[in-house]
């Protein structure tokens, strides 16, 4: 059941978020044996992790945007 590493690294955000989701559930809602639940854990730890990273890189770009145009906007003046 758990996906790679190379899987979950290859995700887009959305996807990589709903998978959370259904592992969270999945945990929530349904027995588990102890190896089970640990895997799920763990790939669920492997998913947030990603999401987490993807966010960052994100609020990054939207950052050094901003700092662009405030930068061109001063040049301008």
């Amino acid at each position: 059941m758990p996906e790679s590493k190379d899987k979950i690294s290859s995700m887009d955000y959305e996807t990589a978020f709903v998978a959370l989701q259904e592992v969270v559930s999945m945990l929530e809602n349904e027995e588990k044996s102890l190896e089970e639940a640990m895997n799920l854990f763990e790939r669920g730890q492997q998913l947030a992790k990603h999401c987490t990273e993807l966010l960052e890189k994100a609020e990054l770009k939207v950052q050094t945007l901003l700092d662009n145009q405030t930068v061109k906007s001063e040049l301008e003046e």
